[in-house]
């Protein structure tokens, strides 16, 4: 039995037996039929537990960007309420910030993180939460993909290490005029879903000195911007000290970019071909947050295993 079944039995089917209609993520501004799923619930490790510290989220804006001009963002920072301000703490960044943070939504990252840091599954971490940047000269009312923001897929598809710069020279730095961040790159990790998914593995790709754990929801693993040659790259590379974990469904996205179900199973092949620390669960979900956060808390605990902060 292969590793992605192995998965699949695991995680993959841990799905309630209701249905509905799915949304979707859409590279481009791309239409595709709705799919009908089952879908996923989540486990107690994502709801409020009473005797759990509650960290704390605040909001900012920032728009003085050198890497990419001419845009502005949201941005949340999460603190646990773990925090000591003479111990450095670990470090997640997450894109399309507002679809993670939010308590109420898919992943609802605060919620996990403090209970998970609650239990010592993973390290005293400050999350990062960023959206992309809009062209224009204030911010929508609301955080969404509504108004989709102009600068998404060029920050997020693009195979490059520009987005990466604009994290270590900008966002990770005025995070850190407030907290203090560990330096060690593997307690780095980095997340985001479908563009956002490809973007946290480029940032690591390029920067692993800086960036160690990946964490990929519906990864857009495609042709939106040349993210469908990733697999041959890696096959072809040395090895990089990062480790991988990748989520996807069968009902996921198949267009003009390309196949993501297809994509997903090529990284996931790639990487193990080139002996990474990957792990690739595979479920029946669609292009949305669903699967991904169900299965968030068992993600975490296998990114920060054995992870202690120096």
């Amino acid at each position: 039995m292969n590793k992605i079944t192995v998965a699949r039995l695991i995680r993959g089917l841990c799905f309630s037996g209701s249905l509905l209609v799915a949304g979707s993520l859409l590279p481009s501004g791309q239409a595709q039929e709705p799919r009908v799923e089952l879908s996923y619930p989540h486990g107690p490790d994502s709801f409020r537990q009473d005797d759990v510290p509650r960290g704390e989220v605040t909001e900012h804006t920032w728009q003085d960007s050198k890497v990419f001009p001419d845009t502005i963002r949201r941005y949340y920072v999460y603190v646990p309420a773990q925090y000591d301000a003479d111990k450095p703490a670990a470090l997640m960044v997450f894109q399309d910030g507002h679809a993670y943070v939010k308590e109420d939504g898919d992943f609802r990252v605060p919620v996990v993180f403090d209970n998970l840091i609650h239990q010592g599954a993973m390290p005293v971490t400050i999350g990062i939460f960023i959206d992309p940047g809009h062209k224009t000269e204030k911010l929508p009312p609301e955080p969404g993909w509504r108004p989709s923001p102009a600068n998404r897929s060029f920050e997020y598809d693009t195979l490059s290490g520009d987005y990466a710069e604009f994290l270590l020279s900008e966002i990770i730095p005025e995070v850190g005029k407030s907290y203090q961040i560990t330096d060690d790159p593997d307690g780095h990790a980095i997340c985001g879903i479908s563009s956002g998914g490809i973007c946290a593995f480029t940032v690591a790709w390029q920067r692993p000195d800086q960036f160690r754990k990946v964490l990929s929801h519906v990864g857009s693993f495609t042709n939106i911007r040349g993210g469908d040659a990733y697999p041959g790259i890696i096959r072809k590379t040395d090895a990089k000290p990062i480790r991988v974990f990748l989520q996807d469904g069968s009902n996921d996205l198949d267009n003009e970019h390309g196949n993501w179900p297809l994509g997903n199973k090529q990284m996931f092949a790639a990487l193990e071909f080139k002996d990474y620390d990957v792990e690739f669960v595979y479920g029946e979900g669609a292009h949305n947050g669903n699967h991904g956060g169900a299965i968030l808390p068992d993600s975490l605990r296998w990114l920060w295993r054995d992870y202690k902060l120096p």
